[in-house]
């Protein structure tokens, strides 16, 4: 259980269009591959790649579309599978193909032809410019120079997206089998200026933000225990504002179905430059805290949430 382990998400269409893994997951290792806890992280939004299809399109380059990366987060979980948890993390970019979003939510104006109706979607974050696709990056640019085609949309849908939560769903459904239950955390950054505007439980402006749905995504145990334990390493802890949860949190989040969801959005400011984009000192001291927030969390008898 000290080892990391890629396994990487290599198939023939991720290869054929040049961004061969779109993903990887990352198990601890053990005699029988069975996961020796309950608990898979994800980092959706760190993928740091861009295609050179999307390229082609774009009006704004690599640098410019970066500001919408949740950088480092995968770093910062990176030592989880050391303490037995599965750990799945994006390498494609966020503007390529958002993982947390539903797969069809798609803005219709983006694209030249006519969407399917099942790809038609009127959502808040469609309307805001932040689809499965998206159309603005920071600062409300466009991303694109021309529309897009549907064929384009369902490559990045069937070779990204789709390949992803399937990979995700068979994680917490071993984890069901071996332990009863499955305990997804779907890890996030957000800018400063989003934890500003909201006030942390015991005052002041967020560090972290829990999202669990307003408590339909997990049990209680599992939301005041990550918040007491932030808490008691110093960080101000707000719970479902600004963020309650995206896509995963909302899908996967079934106590009911014995899945257990929760989103945690961390406060750039913690860890990183926002304009330079560079990592500073709080990086290294961040990454100590979540292991040991991992390290509660996979000691911990879960057997109140069954």
């Amino acid at each position: 259980m000290t080892a990391w382990k890629p396994i990487a998400s290599e198939t023939p269409a991720t290869a054929e269009h040049g961004f061969s893994p779109a993903f990887e997951v990352a198990r601890p290792e053990t005699e029988h591959d069975t996961p020796p806890t309950p608990l898979v992280f994800a980092s959706p939004h760190s993928g740091r790649l861009y295609p050179p299809d999307m390229m082609a399109a774009a009006r704004l380059d690599t640098q410019d579309l970066r500001g919408s990366e949740d950088a480092f987060v995968d770093d910062l979980i990176g030592d989880a599978p050391a303490l037995g948890v599965c750990v799945i993390r994006a390498r494609l970019a966020r503007a390529y193909i958002d993982l947390n979003r539903d797969a069809w939510e798609l803005d219709p104006a983006m694209f030249e032809d006519a969407l399917p109706d099942f790809a038609q979607a009127r959502t808040a974050r469609v309307a805001a410019g932040l689809g499965a696709i998206a159309r603005l990056a920071g600062e409300g640019r466009p991303i694109y120079a021309r529309k897009l085609t549907f064929a384009e949309a369902k490559v990045r849908i069937e070779t990204a997206h789709r390949p992803y939560h399937d990979a995700l769903d068979r994680l917490l459904a071993q984890a069901r089998n071996a332990h009863g239950l499955a305990i997804l955390v779907d890890w996030h950054s957000m800018p400063a200026a989003a934890a500003r505007g909201h006030r942390a439980r015991g005052g002041g402006p967020c560090d972290i933000v829990l999202g669990d749905r307003f408590g339909a995504a997990c049990g209680p145990k599992l939301t005041g225990l990550m918040e007491k334990t932030l808490e008691g390493l110093g960080y101000r802890v707000a719970r479902n504002a600004p963020y309650a949860g995206g896509y995963t949190t909302e899908h996967y989040g079934r106590p009911a179905r014995r899945t257990h969801a929760i989103q945690v959005e961390i406060n750039r400011a913690l860890y990183m430059n926002e304009t330079t984009r560079e990592p500073t000192e709080g990086l290294a001291r961040l990454k100590t805290d979540i292991e040991a927030v991992t390290r509660q969390l996979a000691g911990t008898d879960w057997a109140e949430l069954l």
